[in-house]
């Protein structure tokens, strides 16, 4: 498990490696939302204005309606320069005046604000709408993709490391999607166009004000970037803490039992007393990045008030030939200062976001590009109602390219024949009963059904007429019904329980506390082995198929429940081809045809009593591992 949890942490925090392919594969799900990009981009546009607008109107405010003198001296020139929204400067002799333009400026100020935060919110609003349509639309290709791939990549990727496509990445993209991006942009904007407006109202001004922007900038990457190594580090300590308690948990009688309760709770503490250290690093990080902005944004106010001052108390512009700076240009700088500092410090902490949103997308993106191994042939047709006559033509088969697994397998099975396949672990069992469905292609010859190439046929046609009961049963956490419902889902009650009484399940599902209607937890907890069995060989019933294949479906149960199963089984087999996968000599003694298979080739074959006249192979797995239960039998 802790292997499983480092794996998915480093997956989780590692950068895009291909950043503007990813971006390339986003716009696409977006494209379909394009409008409401264009409308986020014209709601954002409207509070950038607006941001910039209201330091504006704080330095009207004090040009034109809280200085007694009408007009702005530039240079001593006597020139008026103030430009006012609701009057002429040079009428402003009057209280009377200066209020009532002051209070139009102050329902202008408080609009600013008001159609500000509408505007942000339409933009987040819109923006989510179009992020939770492109995350639906991704998840959804994710899913189908993931359905289609051949169970080879499921044997070499652990369950983890898909499920994490569908949780961990898309969550990142979520949280991208939902607030980071548009806060990034909307900040960008910001920080540009306040930059813009400062330099164009005094140059120098302008740019002796923006000196603190860059230090800003340098300690909040630091800072987040030190942080965010801190909280990899937590991240990686949680999954230790998570691991030691999830193994104490489930290892308890273990514990107890080798009196080892001592040694796991010292082996926990040390676990959780690293996380704690991690957590604090982290938070130091975090908690010092605030202040320390806030210090230079002091320094900045600073800077806008000293250097203003200077200028507006001499009545001398900053170099020759420039306007002197004015009261109401030092609030206006005043708060554009302190409008561009919350976004400095946002942009450092959501680009994190932006660049963990990436990485997941690209993580996605590959997933989806995992070639198919197994796919329907352009002019695949539908296979015909199987009557059960099933050839291997000099099968190969590898797993990786250049090993084979399967070797010149050669064999015919006739009608309603039983096919017992034993052998070693690893020997290419569970390979032949696989080519059967087609769960994976060969690589040389042919398998063929009714005379058909399995090839030549598409996926779906051939399974639904293929049963399989497997010795991991799968049950899902739904009732009984719809379990056995699963192997045909137009089935009706009646059927359902019609294939429940074949198979000898009925009875103990008429215990259960609901009956049939009773819902079953994770892969049917609360149930024994042999009673989940007898649900998936009923939902294998149910569908009826004329082809069965059963791999070691008896082997984790005990001898009584293997008898009722073996009854049932009994029973399904009646009339179809079957193929088993032996474990327990009960399943084959009665065999039309045992394969002895070992190292991917099939080394003997027969019936049970003619293989074991022979002496060789399989008399000798016979006598090492089965001898023992017919004594018993």
């Amino acid at each position: 498990m802790m292997m499983d949890q480092r794996r998915l942490f480093d997956q989780e925090t590692r950068k895009a490696k291909n950043v503007l392919g990813t971006i390339r594969r986003f716009s696409t799900y977006f494209r379909p939302y394009w409008l409401n990009l264009v409308a986020v981009v014209a709601f954002t546009l409207v509070v950038v204005y607006c941001n910039i607008l209201y330091p504006e109107l704080i330095g009207q405010a004090a040009d034109c309606y809280l200085i007694s003198t009408p007009t702005v001296q530039m240079g001593g020139s006597g020139v008026p320069t103030a430009d006012c929204w609701y009057t002429d400067i040079t009428q402003l002799t009057t209280n009377e005046a200066k209020v009532s333009g002051l209070l139009g400026l102050a329902f202008t100020i408080a609009g600013t604000f008001l159609v500000s935060a509408l505007f942000t919110g339409f933009s987040f609003y819109t923006m989510r709408l179009a992020g939770q349509g492109a995350l639906r639309d991704m998840r959804g290709d994710l899913f189908r993709h993931m359905h289609n791939l051949s169970i080879g990549y499921y044997s070499r990727n652990e369950a983890g490391e898909v499920m994490s496509r569908l949780t961990n990445d898309m969550d990142t993209l979520q949280q991208m999607f939902n607030f980071a991006l548009l806060n990034v942009f909307q900040g960008v904007m910001i920080i540009f166009w306040i930059s813009v407006a400062m330099l164009r109202e005094n140059l120098v001004y302008g740019l002796i004000s923006l000196s603190v922007a860059p230090l800003m900038l340098f300690v909040t990457r630091y800072f987040s970037g030190q942080a965010r190594k801190a909280f990899r580090i937590a991240r990686k300590e949680i999954g230790q803490v998570n691991a030691d308690l999830q193994e104490s948990i489930a290892g308890a009688r273990e514990v107890q039992a080798f009196n080892r309760e001592q040694e796991s709770i010292a082996q926990f503490q040390r676990a959780n007393e690293a996380n704690r250290a991690a957590n604090v690093r982290a938070a130091v990080f975090t908690s010092a990045l605030n202040p320390v902005l806030e210090a230079f944004s002091y320094v900045a106010l600073g800077i806008v008030v000293l250097v203003g001052g200077f200028s507006a108390l001499n009545n001398q512009p900053l170099i020759a030939g420039t306007s002197v700076i004015t009261i109401g240009t030092i609030f206006a700088f005043i708060a554009y200062i302190q409008r561009i500092n919350q976004p400095i410090s946002q942009i450092a902490v959501l680009w994190t976001n932006v660049q963990s949103g990436i990485a997941g997308g690209e993580r996605i993106f590959n997933l989806m590009d995992e070639t198919i191994e197994v796919i329907d042939r352009e002019n695949a047709k539908q296979m015909p109602p199987i009557v059960g006559e099933v050839t291997f033509n000099d099968v190969e088969a590898e797993y990786v390219k250049g090993e084979k697994v399967l070797r010149g397998i050669n064999f015919d099975v006739k009608k309603g024949e039983m096919v017992a396949i034993v052998g070693p672990t690893g020997a290419g069992k569970t390979t032949i009963i696989n080519m059967i469905p087609r769960f994976y292609d060969v690589t040389g010859g042919s398998v063929l059904i009714d005379g058909v190439d399995v090839r030549d046929v598409t996926q779906d046609s051939l399974r639904q007429q293929i049963g399989m009961v497997l010795q991991d049963t799968f049950l899902f956490s739904e009732t009984v019904m719809e379990n056995i419902r699963y192997g045909r889902l137009n089935a009706s009650d009646d059927e359902v329980i019609a294939a429940a009484k074949m198979v000898a399940a009925h009875e103990f599902i008429e215990r259960l506390p609901e009956g049939y209607q009773t819902v079953l937890g994770e892969r049917g907890s609360g149930l024994s082995q042999g009673q989940r069995q007898l649900i998936a060989i009923a939902r294998v019933a149910l569908m009826n198929p004329n082809i069965l294949i059963l791999d070691e479906a008896t082997s984790s149960v005990d001898t009584r429940t293997e008898r009722v199963i073996q009854s049932a089984f009994e029973k399904l087999l009646e009339g179809r081809t079957s193929f088993v996968i032996a474990h327990r000599l009960s399943t084959i003694r009665n065999a039309d045809m045992v394969l002895m298979v070992k190292d991917g080739q099939i080394i003997e074959r027969g019936t049970h009593q003619e293989l074991l006249s022979h002496g060789g192979a399989y008399y000798d797995l016979y006598m090492s591992q089965f001898k023992a239960e017919e004594d018993v039998a």
